[in-house]
């Protein structure tokens, strides 16, 4: 798995100058949604969702033309607000937080406009503020866990019974792309389950939903692989119409 890639398409590290000459160019825009204060077990960052958005977000603009803008961290995740430092804006805030900024980005004319998705939460909340706003044009909602390629990757590896969050894969991919973050020393599984709702001391006492400690690096590097041919895929159909 290839190292950390540049940033030349983060517009936070560009000049207004150098955007307006890309957008005239004919470039699309993505903005990344992932979490920076949603816990991720004891051996993830708590910005487990936001490294894995930067990731994928940088890779695709390698292969498109994309400008990334500055990722949305704060979002809807009421999941995990029990474990300290874990925050959750409501979903009529976050749904509206992300029509504001969609807005502002539509207002600059993009060629096309993509949300990439880390989350689960954060899917019908986003879909919501898509569906409910008229734009130039309508956004492409990338959901990174849902495509074809992915899903078929993750049942193929997945050795564990159930999980969902700072689990097996998740793991597994945090280690292909970002491994000097994860701590597998401290990963500890769900020591019961399945079960729905909100993540505690008492049902996920580690704040793991799965069994992190059977990840591995070779694991995520596939499922990596799967999750860009995925991404590639639609932002492809989408920018030629095909």
């Amino acid at each position: 798995m290839p190292a950390k890639p540049p940033r030349p398409n983060f517009i936070a590290h560009l000049t207004w100058a150098d955007v307006e000459r890309r957008l005239a160019r004919g470039a699309a825009a993505l903005l990344p949604v992932g979490a920076a204060a949603k816990e991720h077990g004891l051996h993830l960052p708590m910005n487990t969702d936001e490294i894995q958005a930067g990731w994928l977000s940088a890779n695709l603009a390698e292969r498109h033309d994309l400008l990334i803008w500055p990722a949305l961290t704060y979002g809807h995740y009421p999941a995990f607000t029990q474990f300290p430092g874990s925050i959750s804006l409501s979903r009529p805030l976050f749904t509206k937080l992300v029509v504001e900024i969609v807005t502002g980005i539509a207002a600059w004319k993009p060629k096309a406009i993509f949300i990439l998705d880390t989350g689960i939460s954060t899917i019908a909340p986003v879909d919501d503020a898509l569906g409910g706003e008229t734009w130039h044009l309508r956004p492409v909602h990338l959901r990174i866990h849902q495509g074809a390629d992915y899903q078929a990757q993750a049942d193929l590896l997945r050795q564990q019974e159930f999980g969902s969050h700072a689990d097996e894969l998740e793991t597994s991919r945090m280690l292909a792309i970002a491994p000097r973050s994860v701590e597998m020393a401290k990963a500890a599984a769900t020591p019961s389950g399945p079960f729905q709702g909100a993540l505690t001391r008492a049902n996920a006492p580690s704040g793991s939903y799965g069994d992190p400690t059977l990840a591995t690096r070779q694991k995520g590097e596939y499922l990596i692989k799967a999750m860009l041919a995925d991404l590639d895929r639609a932002v492809e159909q989408a920018l030629t119409g095909s």
